[in-house]
């Protein structure tokens, strides 16, 4: 039986829930927030038909189990229709979130499957959502929830309480593998895996935390977390957070994530996921350690029976966490960036698989924090043929798809990507990138020029203003078009349409030929020749 009093907290906006076609929608939640807390929804692009409604469940697993950070997940699901049976298309809906969960569930989450559900029914004619909770871990009965609380500042309810890990992990797989069987080569590159899979949960591991800011005043000095101290066992949901004005002692399990975030942060200071405190963890492998039992050295020699290829498949791992800052380190480790970690090298394993015997795919992880969305998620792109490439291109769309996100402008692209070479103290954060001297949006301001019939017309976005005489390079009189020219490559760089500098007047690949002055006046005079 779910409580009298339980009560639906949604972190999105409901125009971000129901602005959307009829179809089937997944509930966000963490299970570090109150529960049936609704952070985002994730369309379901991915169905066995042309049936909204009917998922393909495994590819939906495939994909959010790599987008969706460890410290959240899926609490629900959303069906947007015409509909006069509530009830009915609630249970719909619970069933659906049921049986993703558990393809996403893995052996660190056992018995998250049991917990109750959300299953939300939205009237596309209207702005009414009903919410409903399973009361088993089916949906054989279910509650109406009638009480549904919009949070007025959502950023502030993630981010004081919560913080991000990062784990960067790279890894260099060498392999025998037989040419002509690729069956028997993905088997032992499946193995290979596992064996990188044990060696994260082996008791020689070791993992260095630390605080990527840079106060040393008030962060803690860097913690060892061993393989034997790291429990995999107890579920996330049942953890007991150890909040700050608990009894300590000297066990580790008493160290927490707040020990490494900042303590006195700025009241200016906008909250959000970019400059959310975050903790650094690094995989080590104590090979000194002695062994329990003597033995010698063992070399073996195996004999290739087929014609065989050594490769080496390199690539990195970057994981990121979502963890509430009185979660222990211990359990930090062990139930979110160890899965995290796993959850990855299976996403790598799939893409590299078709391409053991071929050009292996360059995969990197990028992290995104796109507007509209409370929480970062993780993609992981192939950039063989850069970011353009078209395979490329359908992935960010399909992206946007499944985020609401609109078309008309990169959020996805690797420029957007979260930047964490910042370095954060309690007052300021400052950038080890040069950042720009130049003026941005001038016309931000300016009064009406009074012109009778007039037309206002107004830039989306941001650029840099450049101008005659510009870095002591005297070019009055003739450099409006090239000038021009700077300030408008500077807004496709800000709206991250591109990465290429702004051109210098002494960049000889750019050559302009300016038309006669009638043009220039109507600001139509820039021809661009190579």
């Amino acid at each position: 039986m779910i409580a009298d009093n339980s009560t639906v907290t949604l972190l999105c906006s409901k125009l971000l829930i129901t602005r959307t076609e009829a179809g089937l929608r997944w509930l966000i939640g963490s299970p570090f927030f109150p529960k049936f807390t609704v952070i985002s929804t994730f369309r379901c692009i991915h169905h066995t038909s042309n049936a909204a409604l009917s998922p393909d469940y495994l590819k939906e697993s495939e994909d959010i189990r790599a987008l969706l950070l460890k410290g959240f997940h899926v609490i629900g699901a959303l069906i947007v229709t015409k509909t006069s049976d509530l009830e009915q298309t609630a249970r719909e809906a619970i069933n659906r979130a049921c049986e993703l969960r558990k393809l996403l569930s893995d052996e660190t989450e056992a018995g998250v499957e049991k917990e109750a559900v959300i299953g939300a029914v939205a009237d596309l004619d209207s702005d009414d959502v009903k919410f409903f909770a399973s009361t088993s871990s089916n949906s054989a009965g279910i509650e109406s929830i009638n009480s549904v609380v919009y949070e007025d500042n959502p950023d502030k309810f993630i981010w004081e309480r919560g913080c991000l890990i990062r784990c960067r992990l790279p890894i260099k797989l060498p392999l025998c593998v037989p040419v002509d069987n690729p069956p028997d080569a993905e088997k032992m590159f499946l193995r290979a895996n596992e064996a990188v899979i044990a060696q994260l949960k082996d008791p020689r591991a070791v993992y260095m935390v630390e605080s990527c800011n840079r106060d040393s005043s008030e962060a803690s000095a860097p913690s060892i977390l061993r393989g034997t101290e790291l429990d995999f066992n107890v579920i996330l949901s049942d953890i007991k957070l150890v909040h700050n004005d608990a009894p300590q002692d000297s066990s580790a399990k008493t160290i927490t994530c707040s020990d490494f975030c900042l303590k006195g942060k700025s009241a200016s200071k906008v909250i959000s996921a970019e400059n959310a405190d975050t903790i650094q963890v690094s995989v080590l492998l104590n090979r000194s350690q002695k062994s329990l039992k003597p033995a010698a050295p063992v070399a073996e020699y195996f004999p290739a029976l087929d014609k065989a290829k050594f490769v080496v498949l390199d690539f990195e791992l970057d994981v990121l966490c979502y963890a509430d800052k009185d979660l222990s380190l211990i359990y930090a480790v062990s139930k979110l960036i160890i899965p995290g970690l796993i959850n990855q090298i299976y996403t790598m394993k799939k893409a590299i698989s078709p391409y053991l015997l071929a050009q292996h795919p360059q995969l990197h992880s990028y992290h995104f924090n796109p507007p509209g969305l409370l929480h970062p998620i993780t993609v992981v792109y192939e950039l063989n043929y850069g970011e353009t490439e078209l395979k490329q291109v359908e992935v960010r769309r399909s992206l946007h798809l499944r985020l609401g996100l609109p078309y008309d402008r990169p959020l996805l692209r690797v420029a957007n990507a979260l930047d964490f070479s910042m370095v954060k103290d309690s007052s300021v954060v400052k950038s080890r990138r040069k950042g720009s001297f130049l003026l941005k949006d001038v016309h931000i301001g300016i009064p009406s020029s009074g012109v009778s019939g007039g037309v206002v017309s107004l830039v989306q976005g941001s650029y840099d203003y450049h101008h005659y005489l510009q870095d002591g390079f005297d070019d009055s009189g003739w450099g409006c078009a090239y000038r021009s020219l700077q300030t408008i490559i500077s807004w496709f760089r800000l709206q991250h349409y591109t990465a290429i500098e702004v051109p210098s007047h002494s960049n000889h690949l750019w050559r302009l030929e300016i038309k006669s002055h009638h043009l220039l006046d109507r600001g139509i005079g820039l021809v661009l020749l190579s």
